[in-house]
């Protein structure tokens, strides 16, 4: 009985593993799609952690996760995954995008002051989300800033869009 038991039991075993997506293989397409190896200036910070248990997927797809290039999102979906692999940007590249971003601020006028009443909203045709708040600081057009909404710990980053209304960073009008 036990001879039948164990070929049996050793037959089932690579049946029942769950396969798992390769993570070296995930560092080696961000370093193809960004042209820079893991910790070089426009590659991957570090290796993506080879603790995570993501589903085997036959075939990711690679994209910049926005404009900036500071991040690659690695999809799946065949079984329905998604990471974000952050990049190593050069110093001198940060250093022009927020001085840019600073000398846009600095030159628009804010649009919402401190103590302001604010509408946060965010959404797709599909669904929206509207939140109110107070402004805890001042915001030109398209800068971030914080706001207090009743019920929450802590306060929510937004993006200055008009008088009185914003956006969760990341959503577009």
């Amino acid at each position: 009985m036990y001879r039948l038991l164990v070929p049996a039991l050793l037959c089932a075993a690579p049946a029942m593993a769950a396969p798992f997506q390769d993570t070296v293989a995930i560092d080696r397409a961000v370093a193809a799609f960004t042209g820079q190896g893991t910790a070089m200036a426009g590659g991957a910070r570090s290796a993506v952690d080879a603790r995570l248990k993501l589903a085997a997927c036959p075939m990711v797809s690679l994209a910049w996760r926005s404009d900036t290039h500071d991040a690659v999102v690695v999809t799946c979906t065949g079984p329905a995954w998604r990471i974000f692999v952050p990049l190593l940007v050069a110093a001198s590249a940060q250093k022009r995008s927020a001085s840019a971003a600073a000398a846009v601020a600095s030159r628009a006028e804010p649009v919402i002051r401190r103590g302001d009443a604010v509408t946060i909203e965010a959404g797709t045709a599909s669904f929206s989300i509207t939140r109110e708040g107070v402004a805890l600081g001042d915001a030109a057009p398209g800068a971030r800033f914080l706001v207090k909404v009743e019920g929450a710990k802590a306060p929510v980053q937004a993006v200055a869009v008009e008088t009185g209304r914003a956006t969760l960073p990341g959503w577009s009008e």
